[in-house]
């Protein structure tokens, strides 16, 4: 019988036995009274991992990005933002219908990057019949994608130059900082520098890094300041939180150089698919292998992948994505998996457990 190999999302993680010996050992406080010191240690941890004056640690990346939004901007704002990114396309729309800021979305590249130019002719003229351009939004990782640095210098020196402020995705900021290397020395050093280019950026704690929840806001004190204010507001205040803190402070000391690990299997799964001629791969740059299934065969894929043990995501072509809790053995069993279902598509014998695969 095979273990569940779930490559669904790097969110369903379980805490390891380190985290949550490190959440009982949390000294607790009352956040909402800002005297919880295992919140105020990962504030301070992750402001200065980034590079900024001061952090605020959220519940969930959406809030964290939505606090960031409602900070920059008005009622009656706007911020330009790509077609296909998580702040605009899965956040349920939450910086128009909570903070009456408008979105303008642009095309996307292969790599999640927006064209300069469509960034420039974006941007509105002072004047009473538009909206008031005062953010742009990037993310990374996109789809997977680490973003040039080259690219995030011109795209947010484009937007300053304009009079907009900068603000950071940066969920899987870490994935993209091991995938960075002429970022920095080491990935502290990466992140820092990506980080940067931004007036304000949102980390998320339960991806790729493995704790059960959390993200936090970095960014100037008087951002941060601000962005309490809209946290409150939007019930993000928690009491004794120091308990999910420290499982982000765990994550921040030890999970980070391992996201490499996930990176080589997501590379390795990206490999074992290339010889199926009814699959693309489209992505395997950090942690995020998406495919494109020819024939209609995605859904029946999926379905047989689960019958099997295997969970994976088909919202927008097929996803699977590695994670701490996934190892070569699940790798190959997903693609045995994958393999038996073309030859079974095909109508050719196969043998009850092929090549590769691996018994749990």
């Amino acid at each position: 019988m095979y273990k569940t190999v779930d490559l669904r999302s790097d969110t369903v993680t379980q805490p390891t036995l380190a985290m949550r010996e490190a959440m009982l050992a949390a000294p607790l406080g009352d956040d909402v009274f800002g005297d919880d010191p295992s919140v105020n240690a990962l504030q301070a941890h992750i402001a200065d991992i980034t590079g900024k004056e001061a952090a605020l640690f959220m519940p969930t990346g959406t809030q964290s990005n939505l606090c960031a939004l409602m900070t920059h901007c008005e009622r009656g704002d706007e911020y330009i933002v790509g077609q296909l990114a998580h702040t605009y396309r899965f956040e349920g729309g939450g910086a128009a219908v909570l903070g009456s800021i408008q979105p303008q979305p642009l095309t996307q590249g292969a790599t999640g990057e927006m064209q300069l130019t469509d960034i420039a002719a974006a941007i509105k003229p002072d004047d009473p019949h538009f909206a008031r351009s005062r953010l742009l939004c990037l993310e990374n990782t996109w789809n997977g994608h680490p973003m040039r640095l080259a690219y995030l210098a011109q795209a947010t020196g484009l937007a300053r130059e304009r009079g907009l402020a900068t603000h950071l995705d940066g969920a899987r900021l870490f994935n993209a900082a091991v995938a960075t290397p002429d970022a920095g020395a080491d990935a502290y050093a990466a992140a820092r520098h990506i980080a940067s280019y931004f007036d304000s950026v949102s980390v998320c704690f339960s991806k790729g890094l493995g704790a059960p929840v959390g993200s936090a806001l970095c960014g100037s004190r008087a951002l941060i300041a601000r962005a309490l204010r809209w946290r409150k507001m939007l019930g993000g205040g928690m009491r004794q939180s120091g308990v999910l803190a420290a499982a982000a402070t765990h994550a921040l000391d030890h999970h980070i150089e391992r996201l490499a690990q996930d990176h080589a299997l997501a590379q390795r799964l990206a490999q074992g698919l290339a010889g199926i001629d009814a699959l693309t791969v489209r992505s395997a740059q950090t942690n995020i292998v998406f495919v494109d299934v020819t024939g209609g065969h995605g859904p029946a894929l999926l379905a047989y992948l689960a019958q099997h043990g295997v969970l994976a995501t088909g919202l927008i072509g097929l996803r699977f994505v590695t994670h701490l809790d996934v190892d070569e053995a699940g790798i190959d069993h997903a693609l045995a998996c994958i393999h038996q279902f073309f030859k079974t598509q095909a109508g050719t014998a196969a043998p009850a457990q092929a090549a590769g695969s691996a018994v749990y």
